[in-house]
């Protein structure tokens, strides 16, 4: 939901054209011209089903919600995760094929985004994306899930901090934020149409999306992008080409709600927790304090955009492997050597 500033959308090895406006909501570059060849294949998308083991529709009893989930792995706690705003659950994709020899990874669309579909996909509010989260874990898992690793980016990070407060999930067991605090979250929401409204909004292709998305965009892996820019697209008949799935700029009314408290939130929650940041971010008072307390895990990925886990997938993946390393988090809880042993005679 941070896009970097726009730049060009050149093919490969043109020059700028003097006196060209080449910027990629200007007149000139929107639609871009046509595809080399070479471009076409360079940023062709790529299937889901290098990356997750299985694609399945999650139905909510007594509703018409359905989200559409992606699932890989079929060993060890499950790590459950949350995208951001804009994005879907495919932006897991190159860290859930890392993750999946010793992980089960979920990674579900949220309502209005990706392939999910529900009876109003612009209701965005906190907590009717915290009711969603939950729903689908009691749908996939009953009342007796395996031990489950909360995951959430940017918005996603919110609504899972959320998910953990309520503690009415059963066998949770570590969160996962990944690069969003509330106080920078906050300061930023005053920019944030204008940042959604110089966006490229219209694509003639899916290559120039995904092309944009790594050119001018938020994302800096090519690879990533070409397996979750699809699914962040429609097709709109009346321009004839591709828009965004999720109109962003029409759920300003929520933005506050995702991130106010966020930080005493995330402190209260009663699990182990990993604070994940692109870069330098400053922490706010609370989460300072918190983490002289001990309180939380706080690692700084460098050379990173805003969606760490799609960047830089390998080294995401090692860090959740290692939380759950590190505090023994087994598939059906935490482990601790010793009792195990004692109760197994």
């Amino acid at each position: 939901m941070e896009p970097a500033p726009l730049s060009s959308l050149q093919e490969e090895g043109e020059g700028d054209p003097a006196g060209e406006d080449l910027s990629a909501f200007s007149p000139a570059a929107v639609p871009p011209r046509a595809a080399t060849h070479h471009s076409l294949q360079k940023y062709a998308p790529l299937d889901w089903s290098a990356y997750f083991d299985e694609e399945r529709r999650v139905a909510i009893p007594g509703t018409d919600d359905v989200f559409n989930v992606h699932t890989a792995g079929s060993e060890g706690p499950v790590v459950f995760c949350l995208h951001g705003g804009g994005y879907s659950g495919l932006s897991f994709a190159l860290a859930a094929r890392q993750m999946k020899d010793k992980a089960r990874v979920v990674a579900m669309d949220l309502r209005g985004h990706g392939k999910s579909t529900t009876s109003n996909d612009l209701d965005l509010s906190i907590e009717t994306l915290t009711n969603d989260v939950i729903a689908v874990i009691r749908a996939m898992y009953g009342d007796s899930p395996p031990a489950i690793i909360l995951v959430g980016h940017s918005m996603g990070g919110s609504v899972a901090v959320h998910v953990a407060a309520r503690r009415e999930i059963r066998n949770l067991h570590g969160l996962v934020v990944i690069d969003v605090v509330e106080g920078t979250a906050m300061a930023s929401l005053v920019h944030m149409q204008k940042i959604l409204s110089n966006r490229a909004q219209h694509f003639p292709s899916i290559e120039k999306a995904i092309e944009w998305s790594v050119k001018g965009g938020p994302l800096r892996n090519i690879e990533s992008a070409r397996v979750s820019i699809p699914s962040t697209l429609k097709y709109d008949e009346s321009r004839e080409c591709y828009t965004y799935r999720t109109p962003l700029e029409q759920t300003e009314k929520y933005w506050k709600g995702w991130y106010e408290g966020l930080s005493d939130k995330f402190l209260s929650c009663p699990v182990q927790k990993i604070l994940l940041l692109a870069g330098t971010d400053r922490l706010d008072r609370a989460l300072t304090i918190g983490q002289m307390q001990g309180k939380f895990q706080m690692v700084v990925v460098r050379h990173t955009g805003h969606a760490i886990q799609e960047d830089v997938p390998e080294e995401f993946a090692s860090h959740i492997l290692n939380f759950i390393s590190r505090n023994r988090i087994g598939p059906n809880g935490v482990e601790i050597p010793g009792l195990i042993k004692k109760w197994g005679h």
